[in-house]
Order: C-alpha cells, then structure tokens, then sequence
C-alpha cells in the first residue's frame, strides 16, 4: 500500500453529508456507499463518520466515545469520569473483524449525566462543564482520547478506507436523521486512531477536506481560551473555532461563515453601508480566526448540518435535494449513487455555506 508521502493526491481527502430535515431515520449503511464510491481520493490511513440521532434511549446523556492505549490509562480515565459525571450504561461499542481495519486501541462508550452539585459548585453550565472535562482527560490522561462527546450522537473511526472503517463498527446497524464522512487523513501528521476525522467536541463534529496555511494563528487565538491542540492538525482547530464562536460567543453560523471565510477587503468596501458595518466589525474582532488556505468542510451540529467552501473555491464540494434530504460531497458520484433523480443539484460557492435544520417541530 502506498503511504503520504510517496503519492500526493492535490485534489485531497473525500466527504459526504446525507441529512433529513424531516428528522427521518438513515441507515449508516447509506453514508458508507456514499463515500466508498470515492475510494481513490482516500488512502487507507484513515476513515470516520459522525451520526446524530442515533442514542435515542439516552437523549439527555452525553455519550462519551474513547480510545484507550491501556487498561491502566481506561481506569485513570474512568475515575475521573465517575467524579464528575453519573454513569448510566457503559461498554464496548460494538465492532467486527475487517481485513482493511488493524488492531487498534481499546474502544469503549460510556453514557454519561453532569453531577449537578460539581457544576454548581464550578459555575458552568453542562456544556461548558462537558467541553472543559473532554480538554482537560485528552490534556492530561495518557493513552485516553475521547474523541466523540455530544447527546444523540457518535463518531466512530479508525485508520483504514472509510467503506473498511463503516463495515468494522457496523454502522449499518444504526439509524439516525443526520450524517457525514471522512476518507483520507494524513496530509502532514502520522494516521492514528485519534486523528482521523470527523475531529468533535460536545455537539460539533467537522470532516475536511483541504489544508489551513493559517493553522498557528488560528490556534494561537483558540487556545488563549482553555482550548487545547493536542493533535498537531488543522482539523482540530476548526472543531474548537466553532464551539467558541456558536456556543461560546453566540454567533449564527451565517456569521461564523463570515468569520472564516471572510470577503476581500475590496469586496466588503463595495457592499452596503449596513453589511459593511457588519463585515467590518467581524473581521477585526475575530481576525486571527480567518481560516487561509483551501479547503472544504461539513460541520455536524445537533438538529443540523451546514457545508462550507473556502472563499476561492479551491475544493470541490456540490449538494443535492431530493424529497427532506440533503446531500453534500466532494464529488457528484457519492450522491447520485444515493439519489440518482435529484429534485436539485448545485455545486457551493466560495465563502457562502450551504445550512439545512430540523423541520420546526421535529424531535
């Protein structure tokens, strides 16, 4: 098997989305035929999806998806985490043998509730509570990494092909409303378990497609705020930039749009007096959040999906409709090979994010 570094692919990694807005139920095994029909765009050194919707009988508990290195850094991790939170359920997530699939670390799920005397006494609420515990067990647990942290939904990967990693965790098993994936993983990092995408913290999950020039002034910013880069790779930190800038700061993802993929000066200074104000204020609030460099991105989040080129277009990235369903891919054969008659079908502009939610009403 060829190895980065002795192929370069310039056209980059593979990702697909597949989201209902009606909130029906999808079969894991639908996202895994999407994204294999873009075999050669992925290397075999990493593959991952991201499910929303799928934990139906814990929807008030975060689910907390770890790899341990060994028994001695599970039951580190354990103790702190029976602290801090209330354990419903635990146990293996449940995977087979796969040829394409190695050994790998120790997997485990926990299903787990904030002790609400710990938040009280910390002042934070759950979410905060939640982000800040994730940070600090892969800060300073070696050998533990949860890798997946939010309510109603997982990511599972590996380092192998993504069709590979989809059979290994028997995906189509599960049935949620909302999911994306991710082929390729490493462009300049060693492929691990942990650093394949999708790359999630608490409800946000992000599969990429593209490399950031400006990754050490973005994580420069991030971490002045308790985030902390541990995994050497541009992904992570654009997972961090959207939970401070939605969750923390409380800006719309219209918004953070603008933030990362900002306009051209010289396009901001032609727009409305209004807008201007607008693009103005952002962009030197939040300058060192720009994102530079190509690239394009499926952002999962609870009760939505958003896609989102790089201000040049320098990824390929086309959407389709088909009934309540939205699909995202790098390449029009992931969506056909689902919906071969689409009600639409367009690519994404540069810098403008295509956003489907939950229809009003929906669970």
């Amino acid at each position: 098997m060829l190895k980065e570094g002795e192929v370069r692919i310039p056209a980059g990694c593979a990702i697909s989305g597949i989201f209902s807005r009606a909130g029906k139920p999808i079969s894991g095994g639908e996202i895994v035929s999407s994204i294999s029909t873009m075999h050669d765009r992925s290397n075999g050194l990493g593959g991952g999806f991201a499910a929303y919707g799928i934990y139906p009988e814990y929807p008030e508990h975060f689910a907390f998806h770890l790899f341990y290195d060994s028994d001695a850094a599970k039951r580190a991790c354990e103790a702190e985490l029976k602290t801090f939170f209330t354990v419903a359920d635990e146990g293996p997530i449940p995977t087979r043998k796969v040829p394409g699939v190695g050994n790998g670390p120790i997997i485990w799920r926990y299903f787990a509730a904030p002790r609400p005397e710990k938040m009280e006494a910390l002042k934070m609420d759950e979410q905060e509570y939640t982000v800040r515990f994730v940070l600090r067990i892969n800060r300073d647990i070696g050998g533990a990494y949860i890798f997946s942290s939010g309510k109603n939904m997982g990511v599972f990967k590996a380092v192998g092909f993504p069709e590979d990693v989809g059979e290994f965790y028997k995906l189509e098993s599960y049935r949620g409303y909302s999911w994306t994936a991710h082929g390729r993983y490493p462009t300049n990092t060693p492929g691990w378990w942990g650093g394949a995408h999708p790359f999630a913290l608490g409800q946000y999950t992000i599969v990429h497609n593209g490399e950031i020039s400006s990754y050490d002034a973005n994580r420069r910013f991030i971490e002045m705020f308790g985030y902390h880069c541990s995994l050497l790779t541009d992904t992570e930190v654009i997972t961090y930039v959207f939970d401070y800038l939605n969750r923390v700061q409380g800006l719309s993802l219209e918004d953070i749009a603008l933030v990362i993929a900002a306009p051209f000066w010289e396009e901001i200074d032609c727009m409305p007096e209004e807008q201007k104000r607008k693009l103005y204020y952002l962009r030197n609030m939040f300058a060192s959040l720009l994102i530079t460099g190509p690239f394009s991105i499926i952002l999962g989040f609870d009760k939505g999906i958003m896609a989102l080129n790089d201000r040049l277009k320098l990824r390929s990235m086309v959407a389709g409709e088909k009934d309540d369903r939205l699909y995202i891919a790098s390449e029009e054969c992931a969506i056909r090979v689902l919906a071969p008659q689409l009600d639409k079908f367009y690519a994404a502009q540069g810098g403008v994010p295509i956003i489907a939610r939950l229809e009003e009403g929906t669970n």
